[in-house]
């Protein structure tokens, strides 16, 4: 069975990392090697790039916080998500290209065209199989990842920032935009309210019409 990448997306508090448990779970009892990753982080220079990313502290310039994610994304894809695919595993990913488009794009006003040349380049045109897009209104969101304990330098950000990329997140479930932006691979939208159990049962109902192999 050929390796296949299916991403978790979504704002702040949608649940992707709970999903991404409850989906490698599921797909464990029906035999399918997987291989669990998030962005950014994952690798040791990942890591690195990762606490100082989302440790609140002074403001990054737009472009150097742009890079640093695709440099952590780099490493990752070299190090971990190519050999896994491989070797015919199903890697899950915690965020991918998707993010850099809503928060870098979106938020703070990236152009496009550069941040996509960016990503080429840091993934070598590694196209996920599907991504999984977790819905939740902003409010909804933020409340929920404040539950969580302190909130990271991203999670801190003004209002505005966090609405700039809600709308955005909500223009790449168009199929017009998907097809458009071939490098990000199929997108479907899932709504994130509700139950964890219900959530997952959407979620698994994507990556098994997406992925028919995996339920062996």
């Amino acid at each position: 069975m050929p390796g296949r990448l299916v991403v978790l997306e979504g704002g702040e508090g949608v649940g992707k990392t709970t999903q991404l448990e409850r989906l490698a779970l599921r797909l464990g009892r029906h035999g399918v090697q997987v291989r669990m990753l998030r962005e950014p982080g994952g690798t040791p220079v990942g890591d690195e790039i990762r606490e100082l990313l989302l440790r609140p502290g002074p403001p990054i310039p737009p472009r150097a916080e742009s890079l640093l994610f695709m440099a952590s994304r780099a490493a990752l894809v070299g190090e971990h998500v190519r050999p896994a695919l491989a070797r015919g595993e199903i890697v899950l990913l915690d965020r991918f290209f998707l993010s850099t488009y809503a928060y870098q794009a979106g938020g703070r006003g990236l152009p496009e065209d550069e941040v996509r040349d960016a990503n080429a380049f840091a993934t070598g045109g590694l196209v996920p199989d599907v991504t999984v897009l977790l819905t939740l209104p902003v409010a909804s969101g933020l409340a929920r990842a404040a539950t969580r304990g302190a909130a990271d330098r991203l999670e801190q950000a003004e209002r505005g920032f966090h609405d700039r990329v809600e709308a955005a997140f909500h223009r790449f479930a168009d199929p017009a935009w998907q097809a458009s932006h071939p490098e990000c691979g199929l997108i479907v939208p899932v709504a994130a309210d509700g139950s964890v159990e219900v959530v997952e049962e959407r979620v698994w109902r994507v990556v098994a019409t997406a992925c028919p192999e995996v339920q062996g």
